[in-house]
């Protein structure tokens, strides 16, 4: 549990460790009837250091078994300092775990691997380097991205070029074993994208690369890539649609992936049933003092299932196993809000899942008030006369402490707006019909100087500005907790284990 006595702001639904802090996402898996979700896991405090792999695994993505740590940094190896971001693959009997070895003795992050034969309980780390050198005129190179395809398996690496642009690069293998480079599979300078408003640039270098194949087999795809500065560090994630010529990636405009300040690395499981499922890192937004002394950073988002549709566009939405953890219906409001007097919907706990049509002229928002004298809210507003939906978080905390900020999603201009959110303690993440979303942190304390109090409920209301209307139709379930299983006990002789 949290080292602090109560804990408001830690989410029940979303995935993480006990403690400590977490970021990218790792080695996810489908396996022997599993799925694997890993991590980037410092086990020893609540700031970015001794990176480590976590490990949980599920057969539903609603119970959870917390498993020993995967992958562990061996002293005096190619990964002394560290086990950072990579993926996994399922091959015959195995795991096999590909991920970037640091030393703080060399620039960049060269691939190296590890196998389970138990379905992820322990992992034995090769001890040498499988792609010992990068290739002449990198700058940066990590974080390695490998799936099958018919005549082998393909690999991607993040890196950046020393003539400026960014760059994903390729390799082939027959057998996992051998690997050829095949050179730059897709490059980009660094440019402004995204609203203007929000100063984004495609980046420097570019992280942690996945690619998701359309589902129709037309040899379509996206490459998703976190962009990545030298002097700044993450920027935002893209995701770049288009198709494969000659071991050349042809990629149209760079889209958004995620319209939210919150989200970064994220990382692709190929699921039965040709489904792509999808986890992000969403990272604190308050100042490190606060997530120390609550014994947390960091979380993963919700699975969501993403496609690439026919127009070039990644779609995104919850994945479907999370309808099990609706529980009691604690809301339901339908009718029209027309004038500044808002319109009070009812209340809600600090987890809950929540679907919406707003039908709107002119401006209105939904609010979620979290202090009893309406001091503190996040706003979701709809412009439809502008075509966007916008968070605004600028009132969401009365802690100075945490970050404000408006962030807009782009949704039909005209007609209603269907919507689901959901609000997990301290993380809102919103889905539009159109496959867009937003994923969003914030920290009520519900008044100022206080702790928050678990018993005090939040409430929603519909407001419409002067010379707008808001039809609307609203229902809200209870957000129920992931069943976390007992850890597993460490394999004898390992270093570290389940925390």
């Amino acid at each position: 549990m949290s080292t602090a006595p109560f804990d408001a702001h830690r989410p029940v639904a979303h995935l993480r460790p006990p403690a400590n802090w977490i970021n990218d996402p790792n080695g996810l898996v489908f396996h022997d009837g599993t799925y694997h979700v890993c991590y980037q896991y410092n086990p020893f405090g609540t700031r970015h250091a001794n990176m480590h792999w976590g490990h949980f695994r599920s057969t539903d993505l609603i119970s959870w078994e917390p498993l020993p740590i995967a992958l562990t940094p061996t002293p005096g190896g190619p990964d002394a300092d560290g086990c950072f971001s990579g993926n996994a693959i399922s091959d015959g009997d195995r795991i096999v775990a590909f991920y970037s070895a640091y030393r703080r003795d060399r620039w960049d992050q060269p691939v190296t691997t590890a196998t389970s034969l138990d379905n992820g309980r322990t992992f034995a780390p090769r001890g040498d380097l499988l792609i010992p050198t990068p290739p002449e005129g990198t700058t940066m190179y990590r974080d390695p991205y490998v799936w099958k395809v018919e005549e082998g398996w393909r690999m991607l690496v993040g890196a950046s070029l020393d003539d400026g642009r960014a760059a994903v690069l390729l390799y082939d293998s027959p057998d996992l074993e051998t690997w050829t480079y095949r050179g730059p599979f897709h490059t980009g300078a660094s440019e402004p994208f995204g609203p203007p408003s929000a100063g984004l640039l495609t980046g420097e270098g570019w992280e942690c690369p996945q690619y998701l194949p359309a589902a129709d087999g037309s040899g379509r795809g996206a490459l998703i890539v976190a962009a990545w500065d030298d002097h700044d560090g993450p920027r935002a994630v893209l995701a770049l649609a288009g198709e494969e010529r000659d071991n050349v990636f042809d990629a149209g405009p760079p889209q958004l992936l995620d319209h939210g300040p919150d989200l970064y690395a994220p990382a692709l499981l190929p699921a039965p049933g040709g489904r792509w499922l999808l986890w992000g890192w969403s990272w604190e937004a308050r100042e490190e003092e606060w997530s120390d002394a609550d014994g947390w950073s960091g979380i993963l988002t919700l699975p969501r299932e993403i496609t690439l549709t026919a127009d070039g566009r990644t779609h995104q939405r919850p994945a479907e196993e999370l309808l099990a953890l609706r529980g009691e219906r604690i809301l339901r409001s339908a009718g029209l809000a027309s004038t500044a007097e808002p319109v009070d919907l009812g209340t809600v706990g600090r987890s809950f899942d929540l679907t919406a049509r707003l039908d709107v002229t002119g401006t209105a928002d939904l609010r979620l008030v979290t202090a009893p004298d309406h001091s503190e809210y996040l706003d979701i507003r709809l412009d439809a006369d502008a075509g966007e939906l916008t968070v605004d978080r600028d009132h969401a905390s009365l802690d100075p402490r945490a970050r404000g900020g408006t962030y807009t999603i782009p949704c039909p201009g005209s007609g209603p707006v269907d919507l689901r959110i959901v609000v997990d303690h301290s993380v809102a993440e919103i889905f539009l019909s159109t496959g867009e979303t937003l994923t969003i942190r914030f920290y009520p304390v519900g008044e100022q100087g206080c702790h928050p109090r678990l018993d005090r409920p939040w409430r929603l209301e519909a407001r419409a500005t002067t010379g707008a209307t808001l039809g609307y139709t609203v229902d809200a379930w209870e957000l129920q907790p992931l069943q976390i299983k007992e850890p597993a006990p460490s394999a004898p002789g390992r270093k570290g284990g389940a925390s």
